[in-house]
């Protein structure tokens, strides 16, 4: 034929590794992977992330689920961490003034936990020793001296008020309403009947002297209370000398160790005041304690927990900064919550209840965010802008937002922020984010992009075997040989469809490294050899391929009408790709094309039944206008035309049909059959050149085994477009069929280099004059399109003349 030069070769259908390049005997003998494989642009804008220092550079990382993103940046991270500077620790203490705003204490790593036993310790000896000074003998002194002192004046101004009474006919009594004056006579008080008997000169000297003492009673009384209030503040005095005495020598260590700590100072400082300020709730409680069975009542007496220290960040095990991954990022997880218990139906909270976030632990280091969890979260993503936008983390109850009363709550002071974010996601995430979120690229300016497959080059194969002692390494698997490492390398070629492209989804190798070890360990070997890979792969085939040998069946029992030996004329069989999950597969279809005379121009049933999707509508359009194009420069297109795709019941995307229906479309028209052992895909532009389509090792390898369970008859094949022929990696048994001359693989450019192979016939060219050589194709069609339009033309004047 004279397009043999269009037939690939078996060696063209596949890329080999050559094993003898690995210069071990196996994995076990290589070095340590470092770094990451094929990810240059990736881990250049890491660096640059995590190198500049401006809060808004924060890193998103993207790429497609497998390439790597988590664990090469935790690898990354967790390096760079031990380099820097461990973070300080963060303490929460209580707020003297109103009790609902705790602050913060922040300590050097390792002191926040020292700190907190100080205290802890602090706490259990004032607890033991203030109550006791209220029962020593000491105090006890100090009071009954204040006491007898302040008694005496009393005493006193009585004594002078009593001698002065009498000296002018008075007696003090005391009476259940208070200290009354009575007038005296012969040494008896003298009773209501004998003061009425009194003249009125005495009456009126008795009442004026009686006027006198009662004033200076009044003045005495207000002297006693005032005394009396002069021995209560006394003995408060006195109490807190006591207590002070007491306490001070407490502190004073305390206050030596931490003397370079001016914060720490000024919280022991509030302490103490607020201790001599709570002088009567520290005294012993003397009243019975109330046990209810089953109840926790409240504890009975002082109570110094107050003071206490609520070590809210330790970092003194850190060896460097800290690198947290929160992999349920919710609003309290992100931000810290405020825990409650109840007690006596009533939930109740305090300072020590404050419990840190993942900002909180990674402050002073790096913070992992899956950007899909932070999105599907409420309130996580607002929140982490504002941390962001504001450098501090705010503990807040974000359930007030949604109460009808407002309720008194603690809100502790925000801690600042010195964080270096990373968000990992999918491309549609961030451009999605990018486009629609103003915030979004103000906080996150540093896009690492990881990629899906980097370049067939040498160094990435020995970067690939690198990979696999690894992971061999680590999960305590049988090593690799080096025929093994190279069936694995072709493997990942063969998932990017490019002969010069190898994977970077490690998650799919990973998997079948652990599957070739599982198989070879059955096998009772001591390393993974290539039949071993190769095994792992037909198996994980096997697993998945129900719903492809299903419809094999179908086709192998007439089910499903595929012909793969004959020639008809406006038949041909496209070919399809099915993706079920994790699999995918070729499925060949019947494609026919009926024309007629009409103006109705091409006719896409599965269009008209909207089972066709935009692309494959485009692709139909395409192919149209080239069709024009070639003929319908010198003549009208008086033709209709359906095209269809039989037995198809289901939704049909992609141009990757365009060529076959083209072809279809030129044997109908030529009435010249096509070879029905030969199989078509490829998309077609307005020039008639054949553009590379998607999937196209599965659609020969389907088609392969449609022919093989039919018979192969040496003439059957497939037709794909010539940039295909980079993406060739077949199965082994495809390989082995061509080179013994059972199948075949065309690689054409244009439209006529196929529709010759499918005929037999040349599809022909223009001369000069613009006339195409007879017997071929294109002569063939143009000359059906031609007598379409006269009989049209001749059939549109006797329509003419019948209405006249």
């Amino acid at each position: 034929m004279p397009l043999d030069h269009l037939r690939l070769d078996a060696e063209a259908l596949t890329w080999r590794c050559d094993p003898n390049q690995f210069e071990f005997d196996t994995t076990r003998d290589l070095p340590p992977l470092e770094g990451t494989i094929g990810q240059d642009r990736a881990m250049t804008a890491i660096e640059f992330g995590l190198g500049i220092k401006d809060s808004g550079f924060n890193i998103f990382i993207l790429g497609e689920p497998g390439t790597g993103r988590s664990s090469s940046i935790k690898k990354i991270l967790a390096a760079r961490a031990r380099e820097r500077e461990v973070p300080d620790d963060w303490c929460y203490v209580h707020d003297f003034d109103d009790g609902t705003h705790p602050d913060f204490i922040r300590l050097p790593a390792g002191q926040g936990s020292e700190f907190k036993k100080d205290v802890d310790r602090l706490v259990e000896r004032l607890t033991e020793e203030l109550p006791k000074v209220f029962d020593s003998k000491e105090y006890e002194e100090q009071k009954n001296k204040i006491a007898a002192e302040h008694q005496e004046r009393h005493k006193a101004l009585f004594q002078r008020l009593e001698r002065e009474a009498e000296e002018k006919g008075f007696t003090l009594q005391r009476t259940v309403s208070g200290l009354v004056l009575v007038p005296v006579r012969d040494d008896h008080p003298l009773s209501q009947e004998e003061y009425e008997n009194l003249s009125d000169e005495e009456r009126a000297d008795l009442d004026e002297r009686g006027s006198q003492l009662q004033d200076h009673l009044n003045d005495v009384l207000r002297n006693v209370r005032q005394i009396e209030e002069e021995a209560r503040e006394a003995t408060a005095e006195m109490e807190k000398e006591v207590v002070n005495y007491a306490m001070s020598h407490l502190f004073d260590d305390l206050e030596q160790k931490y003397a370079e700590v001016p914060r720490v100072l000024e919280h022991f400082a509030n302490c103490k005041k607020d201790i001599l300020a709570r002088i009567e709730e520290l005294r012993p409680s003397k009243g019975p304690q109330i046990a209810l069975p089953g109840i926790k009542m409240p504890q009975q007496g002082p109570s110094f927990e107050r003071y206490l220290v609520n070590l809210f960040v330790d970092n003194q095990e850190l060896k460097g900064a800290p690198v947290v991954y929160e992999a349920n990022p919710t609003y309290f997880n992100l931000f810290g919550r405020i825990e409650h218990v109840i007690q006596m139906g009533n939930a109740v909270t305090n300072y020590t209840m404050i419990k840190p976030g993942a900002l909180h632990r990674a402050n002073g280091g790096y913070l992992i965010l899956d950007c899909r969890e932070v999105l599907i979260n409420l309130f996580s993503y607002e929140a982490l802008k504002r941390c962001i936008r504001n450098k501090e983390v705010k503990i807040e109850d974000m359930t007030e937002q949604f109460r009808f009363l407002a309720t008194v709550t603690l809100k502790p002071r925000p801690v600042p922020l010195d964080c270096k974010i990373v968000m990992i996601g999918t491309p549609l995430l961030y451009y999605l984010l990018f486009q629609y979120d103003p915030d979004f690229r103000k906080f996150f300016k540093v896009k690492a992009d990881f990629d899906r497959m980097m370049k067939n080059t040498w160094e990435n194969a020995q970067q690939y075997a690198l990979f696999i002692g690894a992971k061999c390494r680590d999960e305590d698997l049988l090593h690799f040989d080096p025929t093994a490492v190279a069936r694995t390398v072709e493997h990942s070629a063969r998932l990017t469809e490019d002969q010069g492209r190898f994977s970077s989804c490690f998650l799919e190798i990973a998997n079948l490294i652990r599957e070739a070890s599982f198989y070879a360990e059955r096998d009772g070997r001591d390393r993974v050899s290539a039949k071993h890979v190769e095994l792992a792969v037909e198996a994980r085939t096997y697993r998945c391929n129900k719903v492809e040998e299903k419809i094999q069946e179908y086709i192998e029992d007439g089910t499903l009408l595929v012909d793969t030996d004959g020639a008809v004329v406006g038949q041909i069989n496209g070919l399809s790709v099915y993706q079920l999950g994790d699999y995918s597969f070729g499925k060949p279809s019947r494609l026919t094309v009926r024309t007629y005379l009409g103006k109705g121009g091409m006719v896409n049933i599965e269009r008209e039944v909207k089972l066709s999707g935009p692309i494959h509508d485009k692709g139909v359009l395409i192919f149209s206008g080239f069709f024009g194009e070639r003929f319908a420069q010198d003549k009208p297109l008086a033709l209709a035309a359906s095209i269809c795709f039989e037995q198809s019941y289901a939704g049909v995307e992609g141009d990757s049909a365009s060529c076959a229906e083209l072809y279809a479309l030129l044997s109908s028209l030529s009435e010249v059959p096509i070879k029905q052992g030969i199989a078509v895909t490829g998309s077609v532009n307005q020039r008639g050149q054949v553009q590379p389509i998607g999937g196209v090792n599965e659609k020969i390898e389907g088609f392969y085994a449609v022919c093989k369970a039919k018979g192969l008859t040496g003439e059957q094949g497939v037709i794909i477009p010539a940039g295909n022929r980079k993406n060739l990696l077949l199965r082994q048994e495809v390989r082995e069929a061509v080179a013994q001359g059972r199948f075949h693989v065309w690689a054409v450019s244009s439209v006529d280099e196929g529709i010759e192979i499918l005929t037999g016939l040349p599809a022909g060219e223009r001369d000069a004059e613009g006339r195409w050589p007879q017997g071929t194709i294109n002569h063939k069609v143009d000359q059906r399109l031609l007598k379409m339009a006269e009989t049209l033309r001749k059939f549109g004047k006797g329509e003419e003349k019948g209405e006249k």
